[in-house]
């Protein structure tokens, strides 16, 4: 007798197509830029937060811009560009991308919520069990992924790697930004006022016409974006929240004979400028905090701080690859032939490097207690470091393993 041919199974981390791989090298592209630049950025605020001319970083972050202080600026306004890209990317992603078909996002998606949920928790855990219920407010601080230094990491480290490890991480910082999003609109909008609000939601509306319309000229969109920007961060919602909101309500499919859409070409315009200016201005703004041996002593005695550091570096892998296998074993689905777990492995461990979204999120959390907000970003950055340093121990291996295996991945050019 014959036997049945066995249906083949759905495969966990699939390949991506060839337009997404364009889009996939573009992003590795820009975002390894900007986690250069990043990395720069970071290294002076910390020289120049912890040299003798201290007190000028501390006066130029005050510094009043019309209405609101430089650090403001950079969180409130350059981080808005930020995520307006982001919310083009999830847009995009949604749309025409590999989030798309939810069997086929099924496991990077829930390896993404397991690489925000489990840190939070652990976060929750470490800061419980040492009785300090002031620290909660800081449960999200470990939650996010900064896809600007881990695709740098991958870029320099995981050449040779097969791209579809590429296509996990990017879709795991997509993700990662989703819930970020969601995080800030829920729970770091402290008061509501209705007014500025409606108005908003109202720029907001016509905005949506102005697409479905058609209109093309910025000598509309520009003022309109500024507007919608402005009355957000009045209404005491994060203005970060109104880049969002215009980048999912931006057009993502070309017309007949068009050649790319508004979120396209909007996307390859501003993703230099997010990348390569509004992120590592934020980083010089945000990272310079103190790192002698008092500040470092005080650090790990603090409850939230450890914490912190757990969720990045232990929190993150474990919700990642938790995630992925867990969901992979129980829909059955097979890992691609092209990879193994450890490689998976080494992207939830890559994935601990949380810094930009770390960084605003212990803002948000400790802005009423400046020394504790400095030691928890001082914990994020060293925890981040941690994370890339075993990540890149990893990717090495696995990088030998898979030449040694014959395995020359073409998505890697």
């Amino acid at each position: 007798m014959g036997t049945e041919r066995e249906a083949p199974r759905r495969l966990s981390f699939p390949v991506p197509s060839r337009h997404e791989l364009a889009v996939l090298a573009t992003v590795l592209r820009q975002e390894s830029v900007g986690g250069a630049l990043l990395l720069v950025a970071t290294v002076a605020a910390l020289v120049w937060a912890n040299s003798p001319w201290h007190e000028s970083y501390t006066h130029a972050r005050e510094f009043t811009i019309g209405p609101l202080s430089a650090e403001a600026w950079a969180t409130d306004g350059l981080l808005a560009i930020f995520f307006y890209v982001a919310g083009l990317e999830l847009k995009r992603e949604l749309v025409t991308g590999s989030l798309r078909q939810l069997s086929r996002a099924l496991v990077p998606v829930v390896a993404a919520v397991g690489g925000m949920a489990v840190p939070a928790l652990v976060f929750t855990a470490v800061v419980l069990a040492s009785g300090d219920r002031d620290g909660l407010r800081g449960w999200a601080v470990p939650m996010a992924t900064d896809i600007a230094f881990a695709l740098g990491v991958l870029a320099v480290a995981g050449s040779g790697l097969p791209g579809a490890l590429r296509a996990l991480l990017l879709t795991l910082a997509i993700v990662d930004d989703l819930g970020a999003i969601i995080v800030i609109a829920l729970f770091f909008t402290e008061s509501l006022h209705l007014v500025p609000l409606g108005l908003a939601l109202a720029l907001l509306a016509g905005y949506a016409v102005l697409q479905h319309r058609r209109v093309r000229t910025p000598l509309v969109y520009v003022p309109l974006a500024i507007a919608i920007w402005w009355f957000t961060h009045e209404s005491g919602v994060h203005a970060t929240i109104a880049g969002v909101a215009l980048g999912l309500l931006t057009r993502v499919r070309p017309d007949p004979g068009e050649e790319h859409s508004p979120a396209e070409r909007l996307e390859h315009r501003l993703r230099p400028w997010s990348a390569g200016v509004a992120v590592p201005l934020f980083a010089l703004a945000a990272a310079g905090v103190p790192v002698t041996p008092d500040a470092l002593a005080a650090m790990v005695s603090d409850p939230a701080a450890v914490a912190s550091f757990v969720g990045l570096v232990v929190g993150k892998a474990i919700g990642v690859f938790g995630g992925a296998w867990l969901t992979a074993r129980l829909t059955h689905a097979s890992l691609n032939p092209d990879l193994s777990w450890a490689d998976v492995v080494a992207i939830a461990l890559l994935a601990g490097i949380g810094f930009t979204m770390c960084l605003l999120f212990a803002e948000l959390a400790f802005e009423a207690d400046p020394a504790r907000m400095a030691r928890v970003k001082a914990a994020v950055m060293i925890g981040s470091v941690t994370a890339a340093l075993l990540a890149v121990v990893l990717l090495r291996f696995r990088r030998v393993r898979h030449q040694a295996a014959g395995n020359d991945e073409t998505s890697d050019s």
